[in-house]
């Protein structure tokens, strides 16, 4: 469409002033329609974007001389091959026919950099949009989660209390989920909350799967450095050890499944490493990959690292993120 509109405007600029019957009119178009793609496609996008300035003037010599250069070679050697002449006199120095030729490119430059300014904002406010519908849809999601936790809170507290007079055990169990209920109704699933309440959310699950394998289930959890003040988003760690738990292997003593989390500075820092189990898992739906990388994008946009390797035997996650203090 950009190219359509520069099309036009020399069309009016050079056909409609009784110049369209002059060879150079085309040899004009076409080394701007070079130039203009040049800087289109590829130095706007890849230089001014990231805000490299050094490599944006680079590129945009680069460009001026692909301009000339290709108005040089249909002019002054093609025409001259087909035609019999050149727009130039053949006495004219190539220096000269620069001179008088690199201005002529700015105008193909300034025209595709507005044409890319213009699509760059309206992709911005696509994105921008496309954001705002995801966080409602989100938080009408959150809503509805609310009716059933809220009645299955209140329903363990009271199965806790006739479960403790009978076993200990399983009244611990009771308590536990009961924890992680309260924390996932306290807690919006955007909102900003104690590390440490983080940590405990994954001890208690951690907890509660290892009833499900008793003796059998091998799981190292460790955790380093201060946690109490810091914030993170609720609800941020948990998948990664919800797929460690669910595709991996938790009853190998010889291959346990790792979970380190620690914190320097204002870094967090998580590995979870597991062997892969081949064996059927169920096909449940839960947080996928892209579910966790898409929402780390939107809570840290510029403050996260996940590296992601998986050699056939051994999946590992590592996730880094810069937080903020818990009194900002």
């Amino acid at each position: 469409m950009a190219w359509a509109c520069y099309t036009l405007y020399l069309y009016i600029d050079n056909i409609a002033n009784s110049r369209g019957s002059q060879p150079y009119v085309w040899s004009n178009l076409l080394a701007s329609f070079v130039e203009f793609s040049f800087c289109f496609f590829f130095v706007y996008p890849r230089f001014l974007k990231l805000k490299k300035l050094p490599l944006l003037i680079s590129g945009l010599i680069i460009a001026d001389g692909l301009f000339v250069g290709c108005r040089y070679l249909i002019e002054e050697v093609i025409y001259l091959w087909l035609l019999g002449y050149g727009n130039y006199d053949p006495s004219v120095k190539l220096l000269y026919y620069i001179s008088d030729n690199w201005w002529r490119a700015m105008q193909p430059i300034l025209f595709s950099f507005i044409a890319w300014a213009l699509m760059d904002t309206y992709h911005k406010e696509q994105e921008t949009e496309q954001l705002k519908q995801e966080k409602i849809r989100a938080e009408l999601l959150f809503l509805k989660t609310q009716i059933n936790p809220h009645f299955l809170y209140n329903t363990l507290n009271y199965l806790y209390s006739l479960a403790y007079p009978v076993s200990e055990k399983v009244a611990d169990a009771i308590i536990k989920l009961s924890q992680l209920m309260r924390y996932m109704l306290n807690n919006s699933i955007d909102g900003m909350l104690n590390l440490q309440q983080e940590i405990e959310y994954l001890e208690n699950y951690i907890e509660i799967y290892r009833l499900r394998f008793e003796e059998d289930f091998f799981v190292e959890f460790k955790t380093t450095g201060n946690f109490n003040e810091k914030k993170v988003a609720s609800l941020i760690l948990i998948p990664f050890v919800e797929n460690a738990f669910k595709h991996g292997v938790v009853n190998d003593a010889q291959r346990p499944v790792k979970i380190l989390i620690s914190t320097t500075g204002q870094l967090l820092s998580m590995v979870v490493s597991n062997k892969i189990s081949h064996s059927q898992k169920d096909t449940s739906s839960g947080i996928g990959l892209l579910n966790i990388k898409r929402r780390l994008e939107l809570i840290y946009p510029d403050g996260f690292e996940l590296l992601i390797s998986n050699n056939g035997e051994t999946y590992k996650a590592t996730l880094n993120i810069r937080l903020t203090d818990s009194n900002n």
